[in-house]
Order: C-alpha cells, then sequence, then structure tokens
C-alpha cells in the first residue's frame, strides 16, 4: 500500500479490525518513511455473474431489476421488506455459489419464483403467469392446482425446519 502522504511504498499495519458488520477489514497503517498514518477499508468483491437473456444477448446481472420484478408481484400483498430483502439475499447467494461466469435469465427466473412460492403464492401466481407467458385460463388452473398440493406460505413458516437455511438447504 502507498502512503497517501509521501507515496513511499513501504507501510506496516498497525491495527486491524473487523467493520460494516463483519463485512470489512479496517487497518490502520503507519508509513515506514514518514511516520504518517492512514486507514484503509478492505472488503471482499464478488462478481455476480453475468446475464444471457432469451435471445443470447448478454447483460450484467441487475439487482434492482430483479428486485423491481419481485416487488410487481408482492404489490398489495401481506409480506415484509425483510421477507423480500432475504428472499433477494437468498438468491444472489445462490447464484454466487454456483460459480459460474454466466446464467441464463430462464435460470433466474425460477429462482425468484421458488422464492415468491415460499413467500407468497398469488405473487407467485402473478409472476409465472407473466414470466411463463401463460396463454389461457386453463394454464392458470394448472398452476394453481400444483400449487394446492403444496404446503401454503404461512403454513411453511409454521413449521420448524429440520435443516436450518444458512447452512444446508439453499
Amino acid at each position: 500500500m502507498h502512503c497517501p502522504f509521501c507515496g513511499a511504498e513501504d507501510t506496516k499495519v498497525v491495527d486491524s479490525r473487523l467493520a460494516g458488520g463483519g463485512a470489512q477489514v479496517r487497518r490502520r497503517r503507519e508509513c515506514v518513511k514518514c511516520g504518517e498514518r492512514f486507514t484503509t477499508f478492505e472488503e471482499a468483491v464478488l462478481v455476480m455473474p453475468r446475464v444471457v437473456k432469451r435471445d443470447g444477448s448478454r447483460e450484467p446481472f441487475d439487482e434492482e431489476k430483479m428486485r423491481a420484478g419481485m416487488l410487481r408481484a408482492l404489490e398489495k400483498r401481506p409480506v415484509s421488506t425483510e421477507e423480500v430483502e432475504a428472499a433477494i439475499e437468498r438468491i444472489r447467494r445462490r447464484l454466487l455459489a454456483g460459480g459460474e461466469r454466466e446464467v441464463g435469465s430462464k435460470d433466474i427466473g425460477e429462482l425468484i419464483m421458488d422464492e415468491l412460492r415460499r413467500l407468497d403464492q398469488v405473487a407467485y401466481v402473478r409472476f409465472a403467469s407473466v414470466y411463463r407467458s401463460f396463454q389461457d385460463v386453463n394454464a392458470f388452473r394448472e398452476e394453481i392446482e400444483r400449487l394446492e398440493q403444496e404446503p401454503t406460505p404461512e403454513e411453511r413458516r409454521s413449521q420448524i425446519p429440520l435443516i436450518p437455511e444458512d447452512e444446508g438447504g439453499v
């Protein structure tokens, strides 16, 4: 690390602490040449995979675009902001854990639908109807019949998970 005061290349770390809720390391440094002290922050830079769209074009992953789609489906539904943010974070972790440089928009859509299914069935059907381009009432009916076979999000929340989500099941 270059000294910001004299430009010397040799600095030493005097103190290190966690910062930013554990997402950063704060380092107090001292220049070996001029003796001035300064602070640096270090954090992991994780690169989200690029999105391969249906037409073959590629674009950077856009978390805000994903959030907007989910919020549109969840409009006027009884789901808290914290639950939505936790779902978005689970999707981000799954995309990063895959280790792929590129991921299909279809795969991202499926991850979003999985999370919406867990949060709210109405929001799930709203999103799925657009995402899967339901053409008629029968497509809606089939999806609703499939949902009726699963426990509701309320029933799922009242159950104690066998494996905590943060450890084994993603």
